[in-house]
Protein backbone atom coordinates (compact mmCIF):
# COMPACT_ATOMS: atom_id res chain seq x y z
CA UNK A 1 0.00 0.00 0.00
CA UNK A 2 1.71 3.18 -1.47
CA UNK A 3 2.11 6.00 1.67
CA UNK A 4 4.12 8.82 2.48
CA UNK A 5 5.67 9.32 5.71
CA UNK A 6 6.23 12.55 7.70
CA UNK A 7 8.69 12.25 10.23
CA UNK A 8 8.00 14.99 13.48
CA UNK A 9 11.58 14.42 13.83
CA UNK A 10 13.93 12.91 11.64
CA UNK A 11 15.23 10.02 12.54
CA UNK A 12 12.55 9.48 15.88
CA UNK A 13 9.71 7.73 16.54
CA UNK A 14 6.96 10.21 17.97
CA UNK A 15 4.85 8.97 20.79
CA UNK A 16 1.80 9.32 18.44
CA UNK A 17 1.03 8.85 15.01
CA UNK A 18 -1.74 9.56 13.05
CA UNK A 19 -2.64 7.63 9.94
CA UNK A 20 -4.64 9.48 6.81
CA UNK A 21 -6.97 7.99 4.22
CA UNK A 22 -8.17 10.60 1.64
CA UNK A 23 -11.32 11.19 -0.59
CA UNK A 24 -12.61 10.31 -3.57
CA UNK A 25 -10.28 11.32 -6.50
CA UNK A 26 -8.02 12.20 -3.62
CA UNK A 27 -4.50 11.02 -2.79
CA UNK A 28 -1.40 10.58 -0.37
CA UNK A 29 0.12 13.35 -2.08
CA UNK A 30 -2.64 15.91 -1.92
CA UNK A 31 -2.40 16.25 1.97
CA UNK A 32 1.21 17.45 1.64
CA UNK A 33 0.45 19.30 -1.01
CA UNK A 34 -2.56 21.10 0.60
CA UNK A 35 0.08 21.77 3.55
CA UNK A 36 -1.59 18.63 6.63
CA UNK A 37 2.37 17.88 7.30
CA UNK A 38 3.62 21.71 6.87
CA UNK A 39 1.27 22.52 9.17
CA UNK A 40 2.23 20.13 12.19
CA UNK A 41 6.09 20.85 11.64
CA UNK A 42 5.27 24.58 12.40
CA UNK A 43 3.30 24.03 15.88
CA UNK A 44 6.47 21.89 16.53
CA UNK A 45 3.91 18.90 17.85
CA UNK A 46 5.43 15.49 18.28
CA UNK A 47 3.06 13.31 16.03
CA UNK A 48 4.14 11.52 12.96
CA UNK A 49 2.06 12.03 10.07
CA UNK A 50 1.16 9.24 7.40
CA UNK A 51 -0.65 9.40 4.38
CA UNK A 52 -2.01 6.50 2.76
CA UNK A 53 -3.34 5.77 -0.82
CA UNK A 54 -6.49 3.50 -0.17
CA UNK A 55 -7.36 1.42 -3.48
CA UNK A 56 -10.65 0.83 -2.81
CA UNK A 57 -12.79 -1.16 -5.09
CA UNK A 58 -15.84 -0.23 -4.11
CA UNK A 59 -17.53 1.57 -1.23
CA UNK A 60 -17.71 -1.42 0.89
CA UNK A 61 -14.34 -3.16 0.26
CA UNK A 62 -13.75 -5.10 3.05
CA UNK A 63 -10.32 -6.01 1.56
CA UNK A 64 -9.09 -3.01 1.13
CA UNK A 65 -10.15 -2.78 4.97
CA UNK A 66 -8.17 -5.38 5.62
CA UNK A 67 -5.45 -4.04 4.04
CA UNK A 68 -5.09 -1.29 5.79
CA UNK A 69 -4.85 -2.91 8.97
CA UNK A 70 -2.42 -5.72 8.08
CA UNK A 71 0.01 -2.91 5.99
CA UNK A 72 -0.44 -0.04 7.65
CA UNK A 73 -2.13 0.37 11.38
CA UNK A 74 -0.93 -3.14 13.20
CA UNK A 75 2.43 -2.00 12.07
CA UNK A 76 2.02 1.53 13.45
CA UNK A 77 0.47 0.24 16.94
CA UNK A 78 3.65 -2.76 17.33
CA UNK A 79 5.88 0.36 17.07
CA UNK A 80 4.80 1.48 20.54
CA UNK A 81 3.13 4.24 19.63
CA UNK A 82 -0.70 5.84 20.10
CA UNK A 83 -2.34 5.15 17.08
CA UNK A 84 -4.87 7.98 15.73
CA UNK A 85 -6.82 7.14 12.33
CA UNK A 86 -8.47 10.04 10.47
CA UNK A 87 -10.59 10.47 7.40
CA UNK A 88 -11.65 13.02 5.35
CA UNK A 89 -14.41 12.84 3.51
CA UNK A 90 -14.92 9.03 2.30
CA UNK A 91 -11.88 8.48 3.95
CA UNK A 92 -13.87 9.36 7.33
CA UNK A 93 -16.02 6.77 6.30
CA UNK A 94 -13.01 4.09 6.48
CA UNK A 95 -11.75 5.39 9.62
CA UNK A 96 -14.95 4.85 11.09
CA UNK A 97 -15.49 1.18 9.55
CA UNK A 98 -12.37 0.02 10.88
CA UNK A 99 -13.17 1.10 14.26
CA UNK A 100 -16.43 -0.65 14.30
CA UNK A 101 -14.74 -3.51 12.54
CA UNK A 102 -11.14 -3.68 14.89
CA UNK A 103 -12.85 -2.43 18.39
CA UNK A 104 -9.55 -0.91 20.25
CA UNK A 105 -6.84 -1.20 17.92
CA UNK A 106 -7.07 2.96 17.52
CA UNK A 107 -6.23 5.46 20.59
CA UNK A 108 -8.24 7.80 18.38
CA UNK A 109 -10.30 9.21 15.07
CA UNK A 110 -10.01 12.29 13.34
CA UNK A 111 -13.29 12.76 11.11
CA UNK A 112 -13.09 15.98 8.54
CA UNK A 113 -16.30 16.15 7.08
CA UNK A 114 -17.14 12.77 6.78
CA UNK A 115 -19.54 10.74 4.56
CA UNK A 116 -21.52 9.55 6.80
CA UNK A 117 -23.63 7.84 4.11
CA UNK A 118 -26.93 8.32 1.65
CA UNK A 119 -29.41 10.47 1.59
CA UNK A 120 -32.44 7.67 2.40
CA UNK A 121 -30.11 6.70 5.74
CA UNK A 122 -29.43 9.93 6.99
CA UNK A 123 -33.15 10.71 6.42
CA UNK A 124 -34.17 7.70 8.51
CA UNK A 125 -31.99 8.36 11.63
CA UNK A 126 -33.11 12.02 11.30
CA UNK A 127 -36.48 11.36 11.43
CA UNK A 128 -36.41 9.51 14.70
CA UNK A 129 -36.61 11.31 18.47
CA UNK A 130 -32.58 11.34 18.75
CA UNK A 131 -29.93 8.96 17.81
CA UNK A 132 -30.65 6.47 20.98
CA UNK A 133 -33.63 5.80 19.54
CA UNK A 134 -32.83 5.13 16.17
CA UNK A 135 -32.38 1.04 14.90
CA UNK A 136 -29.68 -0.34 12.74
CA UNK A 137 -31.87 -3.74 11.76
CA UNK A 138 -30.08 -6.29 10.81
CA UNK A 139 -26.71 -5.44 9.22
CA UNK A 140 -25.17 -7.11 5.79
CA UNK A 141 -21.74 -7.53 5.77
CA UNK A 142 -20.83 -5.05 2.88
CA UNK A 143 -23.47 -2.30 4.64
CA UNK A 144 -20.57 0.22 5.70
CA UNK A 145 -22.99 2.70 5.86
CA UNK A 146 -25.26 1.55 8.75
CA UNK A 147 -22.14 -0.30 10.26
CA UNK A 148 -20.62 3.06 11.06
CA UNK A 149 -24.18 4.61 12.64
CA UNK A 150 -24.62 1.23 14.87
CA UNK A 151 -20.87 1.83 15.89
CA UNK A 152 -21.17 5.80 16.61
CA UNK A 153 -24.64 4.81 18.71
CA UNK A 154 -23.34 2.09 20.67
CA UNK A 155 -19.61 2.55 20.49
CA UNK A 156 -18.15 1.70 24.37
CA UNK A 157 -14.42 2.10 23.19
CA UNK A 158 -11.96 4.15 24.84
CA UNK A 159 -11.14 6.29 21.57
CA UNK A 160 -11.66 9.78 21.23
CA UNK A 161 -13.65 11.04 18.19
CA UNK A 162 -13.09 14.46 17.24
CA UNK A 163 -15.25 15.43 13.75
CA UNK A 164 -14.89 18.94 11.96
CA UNK A 165 -16.87 20.34 9.31
CA UNK A 166 -17.97 23.46 7.22
CA UNK A 167 -21.13 24.97 7.71
CA UNK A 168 -21.80 25.24 4.63
CA UNK A 169 -20.39 21.51 3.24
CA UNK A 170 -23.04 19.21 1.26
CA UNK A 171 -22.62 16.60 3.71
CA UNK A 172 -23.25 19.26 6.30
CA UNK A 173 -26.78 17.51 7.54
CA UNK A 174 -24.84 14.05 8.77
CA UNK A 175 -22.52 16.00 10.58
CA UNK A 176 -25.05 17.90 12.27
CA UNK A 177 -26.41 14.15 13.26
CA UNK A 178 -23.18 13.27 14.32
CA UNK A 179 -21.73 15.91 16.52
CA UNK A 180 -25.05 15.45 18.34
CA UNK A 181 -23.55 12.18 19.99
CA UNK A 182 -20.07 13.89 20.65
CA UNK A 183 -19.16 16.23 23.66
CA UNK A 184 -18.72 19.15 23.47
CA UNK A 185 -14.98 20.25 22.52
CA UNK A 186 -14.39 17.22 20.43
CA UNK A 187 -16.68 19.28 17.42
CA UNK A 188 -15.62 22.02 14.92
CA UNK A 189 -17.56 23.51 12.68
CA UNK A 190 -16.03 26.61 10.39
CA UNK A 191 -17.70 28.80 7.58
CA UNK A 192 -16.89 26.99 4.23
CA UNK A 193 -17.64 23.98 2.29
CA UNK A 194 -16.67 20.35 1.37
CA UNK A 195 -12.83 21.77 0.14
CA UNK A 196 -9.42 21.89 1.03
CA UNK A 197 -9.37 25.18 2.47
CA UNK A 198 -12.17 24.38 5.22
CA UNK A 199 -10.33 21.28 5.79
CA UNK A 200 -7.14 22.96 6.51
CA UNK A 201 -8.25 25.29 8.87
CA UNK A 202 -10.02 22.48 10.64
CA UNK A 203 -6.74 20.46 10.82
CA UNK A 204 -4.88 23.34 11.78
CA UNK A 205 -7.63 24.04 14.66
CA UNK A 206 -7.41 20.30 15.92
CA UNK A 207 -3.62 20.99 15.92
CA UNK A 208 -4.00 24.10 18.17
CA UNK A 209 -7.17 22.21 20.22
CA UNK A 210 -4.48 19.68 22.10
CA UNK A 211 -6.59 16.64 21.79
CA UNK A 212 -3.58 15.04 21.32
Amino acid sequence: MHNIFCAAVEGLRAPTQMIWVPGAYHSAQDFVNQGFARAAAQRQIRVDLQFVDLDMQHLDDRGALARLRTDIVLPARDSGAAVWLAGISLGGLVALDYASSYPGELDGLCLLAPYLGNRMLIGEIAATPGLAAWDAGELAEPDAERRIWRYIKTRSDLSKLFLGYGQDDRFAAAHDLLATALPTGWVNVVAGGHEWRTWLALWENFLDSHLI
